[in-house]
């Protein structure tokens, strides 16, 4: 057999595995033999990637032109514990802590019946026969845990029923009138507070406390949590300003004045308007609570005032670079640098139509990587000079599925492949770890402490 075969013309070796080397420069047998696979393993683990003993074994087989399944005992005990001696060394390297700015999980549980405490595959399982309008399920409890998300932002979202976003649909998320909103808000806050009383597993997080016990989870010899933090994306479920306090009583951290336009402030969907008055007032009673402000779905006219305006901490859970993609529900890079000033956070979303320009839903997945979402990451970067007020904020299942995130995503149990991507593209190890959770850590403690 020739030595400089490509790999795609290997036995045992798989898309998935071939992709995986080609990530650490490995694109031929001369390239694989020269490594060996327990080295390649090693490589592909520091990158972040989740591969198992089997890839040696695979790739083993590849080299002798064998069936990895008839590898003789002695070679594979050999390799087994070869690759175990790898996993005693990173033993001690804590595992990253993932953090995700923002998941629409009461939107899915009460509108498409997902449970949150079954798995992706299980919740694929069940939509199999009747397909959802969400798209192919990619978040679930399991799924988020085995990644190392141990926290996120989970929205409150209604929408009014006249919105002119056609791809998210009617009954139970709309709403007519500002009771409306207020009741359907208050159900989506009631079944996080239920899913906490339900399960062992999952926290609501709504002071310093319950967040360092959250974090602390993580220790090695301890049961991990998740941590829940109850976000409103638009704010037209509170009817009156003064109605804030029974929302912080109840769980309540983050706010964004409007999704579309709301009462409160302008939404970038429509006619580019700023905040009004009750926006002003009810920022003001916001400040006195340390509840964060997302400027997220504002328009910029009003995310502009409130930046100008608002005291307190300013994030934008969940968007990306208007550099990269032109539309108004991106940011701007004035938006970005003020964020950045104010010592707030930008968490990028993982939507396709976000990523790359010109995409639309239902566009080929093959069209958007994981460089796409390292290039809008970079671009914020760049303008704010470092790394430390740039996060994820994924919005999976936010409208979409897994057919229109990036390729190299199926579902959230593969966010770490991102640290990968991050890695390649020479971030140090300090500047992943902060963009996968730590920065959004650093800002919620500061948040919850003042």
């Amino acid at each position: 057999m020739s030595k400089n075969i490509p790999l795609s013309e290997l036995h045992n070796i798989g898309h998935q595995t071939e992709r995986w080397l080609n990530a650490i420069g490995i694109h031929t047998l001369s390239q694989l033999e020269a490594i060996g696979p327990v080295e390649a393993y090693r490589q592909l683990k520091e990158l972040g990637y989740n591969v198992s003993l089997n890839l040696v074994y695979a790739i083993q087989g590849a080299i002798l032109n064998a069936p990895w399944h008839e590898l003789p005992p002695a070679m594979r005990e050999k390799l087994q514990a070869e690759v175990a001696a790898l996993a005693q060394q990173s033993a001690a390297e804590p595992p990253l802590f993932i953090v995700d700015g923002h998941l629409d999980i009461a939107y899915n549980a009460l509108k498409f019946g997902r449970d949150f405490r079954r798995t992706v595959a299980e919740l694929r399982q069940q939509e199999a026969d009747a397909p959802s309008p969400n798209g192919i399920a990619t978040i679930a409890l399991p799924d988020l845990m085995q990644a190392g998300v141990g926290l996120a932002l989970a929205s409150i979202f209604v929408m009014p029923i006249n919105s002119p976003m056609k791809f998210v649909y009617h009954e139970p998320t709309t709403y007519e009138n500002a009771h409306d909103a207020h009741r359907k808000g208050m159900a989506q806050l009631d079944y996080y507070h239920r899913l906490a009383d339900e399960s062992d597993a999952i926290r609501l997080v709504t002071d310093l406390t319950s967040l360092n016990a959250v974090v602390d989870s993580r220790q090695p010899g301890r049961t991990p949590l998740f941590g829940i933090i109850p976000a409103m994306e638009g704010a037209d479920p509170i009817r009156e300003p003064e109605e804030l306090e029974q929302w912080i009583e109840r769980g309540v951290r983050s706010i964004g004045l409007a999704w579309d336009d709301t009462r409160y402030a302008a939404g970038a969907w429509r006619d580019q308007g700023g905040l009004t008055a009750d926006g002003y007032r009810l920022m003001e009673m916001m400040a006195e609570h340390n509840v964060l402000l997302d400027i997220t779905h504002m328009s910029e006219k009003a995310s502009l005032e409130a930046l100008d305006r608002y005291p307190g901490t300013v994030v934008a859970s969940h968007c990306n670079s208007r550099a990269l993609v032109s539309t108004p529900r991106q940011l701007g890079d004035e938006q970005i640098r003020l964020i950045g000033e104010r010592d707030g956070l930008i968490g990028v979303v993982l939507f396709n139509p976000f990523l790359r320009a010109n995409q639309r839903k239902g566009d080929p997945k093959a069209q958007v990587t994981l460089d796409h979402v390292v290039a809008h990451i970079d671009h914020i970067c760049q303008v704010l000079g470092d790394a430390a007020h740039v996060g994820i904020g994924s919005d999976l299942d936010g409208g979409f599925g897994a057919a229109d995130i990036p390729t190299g995503l199926d579902s959230a149990a593969d966010l770490p492949n991102l640290a990968a991507a991050l890695r390649q593209k020479g971030y140090r190890e300090g500047d992943v770890a902060g963009i996968m959770g730590g920065n959004w850590l650093n800002l919620l403690q500061r948040s919850f402490g003042s």
